[in-house]
């Protein structure tokens, strides 16, 4: 399982209130409405020019602030292929493998790769290529990687309960 995309790149502390702006919480209430406003506080043009597979890259503490889920649900429903971080706010990092948005914590590479360059990430090599260099990152739990096929915690636990009410 891997993805290719064009790099965005963010910085250290990108807060949950600035991947989806809290002025909206208690009125959008679907994924994609949501999508429409992801990052418009760092750059307006993100959710509208974002494509499909697109990799975010940032520095430390990715995700920190609220545990507020439309942060992690915003990003997969713009499509982002997945975020390469320094390091994860901890409820973000929960977050978002329950909606099934992949996440990789390499510091080395974050510093090297360059905003709008195309990366090449497998989550089970464990394998960032990039055009410094490769880069390594502990591979993606299998169970992570049911997660994240299934397209998030729910689907995955429906498609368990399914299968056992099969049996």
């Amino acid at each position: 399982m891997a993805v290719e995309g064009r790099v965005w790149k963010f910085g250290d502390d990108v807060s949950t209130d600035v991947i989806f702006p809290g002025k909206y919480v208690y009125t959008i209430q679907s994924p994609q409405d949501m999508a429409a406003h992801a990052m418009e506080g760092k750059n307006p043009q993100f959710s509208s020019e974002v494509q499909e597979n697109d990799i975010m890259v940032a520095g430390k503490n990715f995700g920190c602030g609220s545990s507020r889920e439309q942060a992690a649900t915003c990003l997969k429903y713009a499509n982002v292929g997945a975020v390469v971080a320094k390091s994860f706010g901890r409820i973000f990092f929960r977050n978002a493998i329950n909606m099934g948005l992949p996440l990789v914590q390499c510091p080395e590479a974050v510093d090297v790769i360059e905003d709008g360059e195309k990366i090449h990430v497998d989550y089970i090599k464990g394998i960032i290529s990039c055009k410094a260099g490769t880069y390594e990152f502990p591979p993606t739990p299998d169970f992570v990687l049911d997660i994240m096929r299934d397209g998030g915690l729910i689907p995955h636990t429906k498609k368990k309960f399914l299968k056992q009410a099969d049996k």
